[in-house]
């Protein structure tokens, strides 16, 4: 069985503090915007790392394919 977009969206927001937080996908493929004061001062792939992290095996297991954009709260504005 494939994840929702929302099953994404809860395995992300548990495991990263998330101000604003979307998910799209068809169960193999997804998009997220991600919001999260964790990535101040980061560089993209420390942003990236941080969400694989809050994903752990899942990104192995569920999830095919995640494009994501990591944003600050102050880039998000």
């Amino acid at each position: 069985m494939f994840p929702t977009p929302e099953q994404i969206k809860n395995y992300i927001a548990s495991g990263l503090e998330c101000t604003h937080l979307e998910v799209e996908g068809d169960g193999q493929h997804f998009t997220a915007v991600i919001v999260s004061p964790a990535f101040v001062g980061k560089r993209l792939i420390q942003r990236h790392q941080l969400v694989y992290a809050a994903l752990g095996d899942r990104m192995r297991e569920e999830i095919h394919a995640l494009s994501m954009k990591t944003l600050t709260p102050e880039e998000f504005q």
